[in-house]
C-alpha cells in the first residue's frame, strides 16, 4: 500500500460535462486542494463531446464549489488547474491529441508521469477507453496509471466478464479502482473499527450472540430523470449487486491477519463465497421485490413508477427489493442477514441494525406486557446522520421491577459536520495515495453478480403483481413476512433516528 503523502498527478475524467463531475467529482477535489491533501502541482483534465473551451470548463468547475464559500482569487487559482479536452471515443486521434495534452501538463506542473483515468461515463465505453489508452501510448508513463471506474460494472455476471477481460488487457487488477461510493462513506468505514476494536463487541459478534442483522438503505426519491437506466437495471442490480453486498461483507467477515489491502479483500471475498445460493422456487422464500405506486410524501401527491418518464407502462422492474441472506460458516451459521432497499419510501435512511438474543432467563421481562422486552440493539446510523447507538435496558424510574430501552450514542456529524469528508473525496484521495482497500476487487465483483444473476433469473421470467407499495411507505407487506415467519421484525428506521434528528 502506497501512502504517499501530496501526490502529484494529472486526473483525466472521461464524462466531465456531466452530472457526478459537477456534483460530486470538482468539489472533492476541490475539498483535497483545501485540505493540503493534494500537491499543488496537479492538474485535472476533462473530457467530453461538447466543444467546450478552456474558460468554458473553468466556469462550470468554479459553479460547481459555489456553495463552498471559497473567495473568488482561490476558485481562480483552483480552476486555473482545469483543462478541457473535446473527444471522440472512438477516434484514435483523440487519444493521440489527449496524450499530447497530458506531456505537457506534466511538464508544465513538474508532475513525474502519474495519471489517473476516471472513468465517469456510460458503461459501455469502458472496453474501448481502457484498450485505446493502452494502445496510444497514454499509460505507457514513467510514474504510475489507474483506472477509476463507476458502476455499473457489468449487468449479470457474463457481461461484467467481458467487460473485465477488455479492461485487463490494458490494466492490471492492481491499477484497477472499480468505485462503491458506499465504501467511502465514514461509517461504512467504522464497521471494522467497531467490531475489531472493542473488547465489548468481537466476542460476541456472533451466533451465539446475535439473533439477526438488518440492513437498510431507503430513499424518498424516485426515479426522476433515470426511468431508462432504471428500466434496465431495477433495484437488485442498482444497490443490492454492489452496496448492500458490501456492507454484509464488511459485517461478517473475520478478522484480517493485517489491515492490508490485500487482506481485508481476501476476507470479504470469503464472506461472499460462503452465501448460501439462491435460486429457483426458493427466491420467493429468501427474497421479496417490490414497485412504487402513487402517494403521498411530505403532503405531496407522487406518481407511481409506470408512470414516470420512460418507464413501460407494464414494468417489471423492481423499484424495491428485501431478502435473507444466510452465511454458512462457523461464525454465522444459522443467522439470518436481511436486506432491504427501494425508492419512494418513507424516509432516506441508510442503518445497519444488530439484534443481540435475549439472556436465557431474563427477570425482569413481564410476559403479560410484551412491550417491556426489548433486545439489545446496536445500531449504526450511516446516512443521512452519521453515528453508533447502543440500546440496553434500564430500571423504570417510575418504579416497579421491569425495564425501560435506554441509548447511548455518539454523533459523527455533531463534532464537525462541514469537516466530515464526502465518500468521493476520500476515495479520490485514497485512489492518489494507491490504497484500494475500499474499492471493489474483482473477485468480489464476480460473487456478486454469481448470488444476484439467480434470482434476477426468475424474477424476469415471472410477472410480478406491481405496483404493491404506496409511495411514502416502507415496502411491499411481503418484506414484512419474509421477517415475520422467522419470528423477527424489521426495525423501523423512523425510531432509530439520532437524537441529533429527534
Amino acid at each position: 500500500m502506497n501512502s504517499e503523502l501530496n501526490p502529484k498527478a494529472v486526473i483525466v475524467i472521461f464524462g466531465a460535462t456531466g452530472d457526478l463531475a459537477k456534483r460530486k467529482l470538482f468539489p472533492s477535489i476541490f475539498r483535497l486542494y483545501r485540505n493540503k491533501k493534494i500537491a499543488e502541482e496537479f492538474a485535472v483534465v476533462g473530457v467530453g463531446r461538447r466543444s467546450w473551451s478552456d474558460d468554458e470548463f473553468r466556469s462550470n468547475v468554479k459553479s460547481s464549489i459555489s456553495s463552498f464559500q471559497s473567495d473568488s482569487a482561490e476558485a481562480d487559482e483552483f480552476a486555473s488547474h482545469f483543462h478541457y479536452h473535446s473527444f471522440d471515443v472512438t477516434n484514435p486521434e483523440s487519444y493521440l491529441e489527449l496524450k499530447g495534452l497530458l506531456d505537457d501538463l506534466d511538464g508544465s506542473y513538474n508532475i513525474p508521469g502519474n495519471r489517473i483515468f476516471y472513468l465517469a461515463m456510460a458503461p459501455e465505453f469502458f472496453g474501448t477507453i481502457a484498450k485505446q489508452l493502452k494502445t496510444q501510448g497514454l499509460t505507457a508513463v514513467q510514474g504510475w496509471s489507474r483506472l477509476v471506474i463507476e458502476k455499473p460494472f457489468g449487468r449479470d455476471l457474463p457481461s461484467a466478464n467481458e467487460l473485465n477481460d477488455e479492461i485487463r488487457e490494458a490494466f492490471s487488477e492492481d491499477q484497477i479502482y472499480r468505485i462503491d461510493h458506499y465504501l467511502g462513506k465514514e461509517m461504512v468505514q467504522n464497521i471494522e473499527v467497531i467490531r475489531f476494536a472493542n473488547a465489548l463487541f468481537e466476542p460476541l459478534w456472533n451466533n451465539r450472540f446475535i439473533s439477526n442483522i438488518q440492513v437498510t438503505s431507503s430513499e424518498v426519491l424516485g426515479v426522476e430523470d433515470r426511468g431508462r437506466y432504471y428500466e434496465s437495471s431495477g433495484a437488485l442490480r442498482d444497490m443490492v449487486q454492489n452496496h448492500m453486498m458490501q456492507m454484509v461483507a464488511l459485517l461478517a467477515m473475520e478478522p484480517p491477519i493485517k489491515l492490508t489491502t490485500d487482506e481485508i479483500r481476501s476476507e470479504k471475498v470469503k464472506v461472499l463465497r460462503a452465501m448460501r445460493p439462491i435460486e429457483g422456487e426458493r427466491v420467493e422464500d429468501y427474497f421479496v421485490r417490490g414497485q412504487y405506486d402513487q402517494g403521498l410524501i411530505d403532503g405531496k401527491q407522487l406518481p407511481g413508477y409506470r408512470e414516470e418518464n420512460n418507464v413501460d407502462q407494464e414494468s417489471n422492474t423492481e423499484t424495491y427489493a428485501a431478502g435473507k441472506i444466510m452465511i454458512d460458516n462457523f461464525r454465522w451459521a444459522g443467522v439470518p442477514f436481511y436486506i432491504r432497499t427501494g425508492k419512494r419510501m418513507e424516509t432516506k435512511s441508510t442503518k445497519i441494525v444488530v439484534e443481540f438474543k435475549d439472556i436465557p432467563m431474563n427477570l425482569y421481562y413481564n410476559s403479560q406486557e410484551k412491550e417491556n422486552k426489548h433486545p439489545n440493539l446496536l445500531v449504526i446510523h450511516i446516512q443521512p446522520d452519521e453515528g453508533i447507538t447502543l440500546h440496553l435496558n434500564a430500571k423504570k424510574t417510575e418504579g416497579g421491577a421491569y425495564t425501560k430501552p435506554i441509548r447511548l450514542g455518539f454523533w459523527n456529524n455533531s463534532v464537525d459536520t462541514f469537516n466530515t469528508p464526502e465518500a468521493y473525496e476520500k476515495l479520490i484521495d485514497d485512489c492518489m495515495r494507491g490504497d484500494a482497500t475500499n474499492f471493489t476487487h474483482w473477485d468480489e465483483v464476480a460473487l456478486s453478480w454469481s448470488f444476484v444473476d439467480k434470482i434476477s433469473k426468475i424474477w424476469e421470467k415471472e410477472k410480478a403483481v406491481f405496483p404493491n407499495y404506496a409511495s411514502g411507505s416502507m415496502g411491499p407487506r411481503e418484506a414484512d413476512e419474509l421477517l415475520e415467519k422467522d419470528g423477527f421484525h424489521w426495525w423501523p428506521v423512523t425510531e432509530l433516528i439520532s437524537e441529533q434528528g429527534e
